[in-house]
């Protein structure tokens, strides 16, 4: 949802540096439908974020989408606005629920907001025709992939710009060559509304770490991760641990009984969690969306992001050909971090 609120901000900018000044008529406002996921913490995040939303004048619809016969409740109630709709604002294009109500839009104009390291995949699957996966994913998805596959394609057909429909991508990964080959409107999302409305922020005396969910999704195996966060942890002197929020709580135990690290667990997205502090001067990753977003959000802070490559050697044998490749990738084309010495 922070992309969404960076979009309608960069319109507003966008119309008032065309017209001299930015009028009630000029306001990007939005209607948000919000389709919360079962799990607590990426629930509490978008409850969080829904209050800034509404802040900032927007209407929000939080909606319980899923279990039972709730997806279709929901997309029977969607199915008439997204007809009609002149234009439609999407987050994560992978989702079969956001595929599924893309089949159903007429809208002449989408949207992607996505600042997600998958938001480099999905322009590459575009640009392959290949079906829309998640880069972790294994497989061909079984028999229902297959069963949803005609609502997939039309969905693909949706985000491929057309006679009848303009597609923007709005982002802040490194998607502006790829995407204006495809016919796309690349739109760099460089945080600005982040940087107006919180900071600048109070600093720590120690350094952060980033955590990821690279265990739980399958892709590094456990003990290579705990290792290597130990490493770190004690080489560069950090404190603090931030959480992704789909880290399991086992899983932070066990760190936090290795290391001494303080888990720290955010209820707002990390870019805004960093802006307002009190963060470390130095702040440590390993490939992740934050290695492009967070030098954007504390520009002009004098914060250093410094990244961790993933040896392969931490790869599980179940993890994607893709992974190695992608995680690279990820490092590679951040702009402005630090490449930890001895890497990979």
């Amino acid at each position: 949802m922070l992309n969404v609120l960076e979009w309608a901000h960069s319109e507003t900018a966008g119309a008032a540096a065309a017209t001299g000044t930015a009028g009630p008529d000029d306001v990007a406002w939005l209607t948000l439908v919000v389709l919360p996921p079962h799990d607590p913490m990426t629930r509490g995040q978008l409850r969080r974020m829904a209050e800034l939303a509404r802040d900032e004048g927007h209407t929000v619809e939080w909606t319980e989408a899923r279990g039972g016969a709730a997806p279709l409740r929901t997309v029977g109630r969607l199915s008439v606005p997204l007809r009609r709709i002149p234009r439609v604002v999407v987050g994560d294009p992978f989702s079969r629920y956001v595929q599924l109500l893309l089949a159903l839009t007429s809208a002449r104009s989408v949207v992607v907001v996505d600042d997600g390291t998958a938001t480099m995949e999905f322009v590459a699957q575009l640009a392959r025709g290949d079906r829309l996966t998640r880069w972790h994913r294994t497989g061909s998805g079984g028999a229902a992939a297959k069963l949803f596959a005609p609502v997939s394609g039309r969905a693909r057909r949706s985000l491929t710009p057309s006679a009848g429909r303009r597609v923007d991508i709005f982002s802040s990964m490194p998607v502006e060559e790829a995407s204006t080959a495809l016919g796309l409107r690349a739109l760099t999302n460089d945080f600005a509304w982040t940087r107006a409305r919180f900071g600048p922020p109070r600093f720590t005396s120690g350094t952060d770490l980033i955590g990821t969910s690279l265990v739980e999704t399958g892709v590094v195996d456990l003990d290579r991760y705990l290792a290597a966060v130990a490493e770190l942890a004690a080489a560069h002197r950090a404190t603090r641990y931030f959480a992704h929020r789909r880290e399991s709580p086992d899983k932070l135990h066990r760190l936090t009984s290795a290391t001494g690290l303080e888990i720290v667990r955010p209820d707002l997205p990390l870019e805004l969690v960093a802006r307002r502090g009190p963060i470390g001067r130095r702040i440590l990753s390993f490939p992740s969306t934050v290695v492009h977003t967070l030098p954007l959000a504390l520009r002009g802070t004098g914060v250093e992001v410094a990244v961790c490559d993933i040896d392969p050697a931490w790869l599980t044998e179940g993890a994607s050909p893709r992974a190695q490749g992608f995680l690279s990738g990820i490092t590679a084309t951040a702009r402005t971090v630090t490449r930890l010495p001895g890497t990979p």
